[in-house]
């Protein structure tokens, strides 16, 4: 049997003269392929449609004067440069960027501790897998709502419950440096995703690994750094990214919470996300060019975080049978 016998249907050969010639698809073959672009053109077609022409368009209102009404007007890079000049792009990237140091760590290591717990629970997984997940199906209005009867300074759930045990709640929907650890403490309504991933890498760690570690010697706590971790790490990674990317979204809780309509009781300037300011001078103000701007700014900077991210897990991440 020569090479081209076995080459896959379509692949590219070599003829006699050295030149690449591809073979032609089997009537099957081709009829194989027609039914699977069938099926997935209504996929294509609203990628494209509703994806990729938006993604390219607004690269090109990125550069123009458009208030949506009238036609767009080109201006260079007029609005990149008083994008960099705008106070409230610096402090919303800044609310952002705290945000995003201060949640992903918390989110991460409370949703591997409940899926650390759940792994030990027997036959009750599945009722604690679902009542975990629930509080995800949640809209984020309404998680926003939360937040305000849960944190509020006076009669909220949270400061009476530290009131029980002696300690003065602060004021979480008031004072400019408790608004941002407030959200983050709201974000873990919805750890439930994290919690479900990590269980099932969990669930695919060869138990002959803690046996060994058990052999050695090793207790709970050892077997979690040594064994767990470093196999789970993969799954660690991919909570950490997703819920990066996540956190400098941030938008409905925060926005339902400090910015709803006649909202006028709570200061903001400290929930002043950029995707809220981006949505403000887009869909409010409406400048829609330099709000396009400012989307292709959190593109950017969200690209070069994620970057930093895949280079940093190379040390940090294992994945089974990789050769390193």
């Amino acid at each position: 049997m020569t090479a081209v016998d076995v080459a896959a249907p379509g692949a590219a050969s070599r003829g006699h003269d050295g030149t690449r010639r591809r073979r032609r698809l089997s009537p099957g073959a081709r009829r194989e392929r027609n039914a699977a672009l069938r099926f997935i053109s209504p996929w294509i077609v609203g990628f494209l449609v509703f994806t990729a022409w938006p993604i390219l368009y607004s690269a090109y209102l990125s550069f123009t004067d458009y208030d949506v009404i009238n036609d767009p007007t080109f201006v260079g890079l007029e609005n990149y440069r008083e994008m960099f000049q705008d106070p409230k792009v610096s402090l919303s990237l800044w609310n952002t960027l705290v945000y995003t140091v201060l949640q992903v760590p918390l989110y991460t290591v409370v949703g591997l501790g409940l899926a650390l717990l759940l792994n030990q629970a027997g036959r009750s997984a599945g009722f604690f897998r679902t009542a975990f997940f629930i509080p995800k199906m949640t809209p984020p209005v309404a998680v926003g709502v939360l937040l305000l009867l849960l944190f509020n300074g006076q009669y909220g759930v949270v400061n009476e419950v530290l009131s029980w045990f002696g300690i003065q709640g602060p004021s979480w929907t008031t004072d400019q440096d408790w608004i941002k650890p407030g959200l983050v403490l709201i974000s873990l309504w919805t750890v439930g995703a994290a919690v479900i991933i990590l269980l099932a890498a969990l669930r695919n760690v060869p138990n002959d690994l803690y046996d060994a570690a058990r052999v050695d010697g090793a207790g709970f706590w050892r077997r979690t750094r040594t064994v767990t971790i470093p196999m789970i790490s993969g799954a660690i990674f991919f909570v950490v990214v997703v819920n990066t990317i996540a956190a400098f979204q941030m938008f409905t809780e925060a926005y339902s919470a400090y910015f709803g309509a006649g909202n006028s009781t709570y200061s903001n300037d400290a929930a002043l996300f950029y995707v809220i300011y981006l949505f403000q001078e887009g869909f409010q103000e409406l400048h829609m060019g330099y709000a396009s701007a400012l989307a292709w700014l959190l593109f950017v900077v969200i690209m070069l975080v994620t970057v930093v991210q895949l280079l940093v897990s190379r040390r940090l991440v294992y994945y089974e049978g990789e050769q390193r």
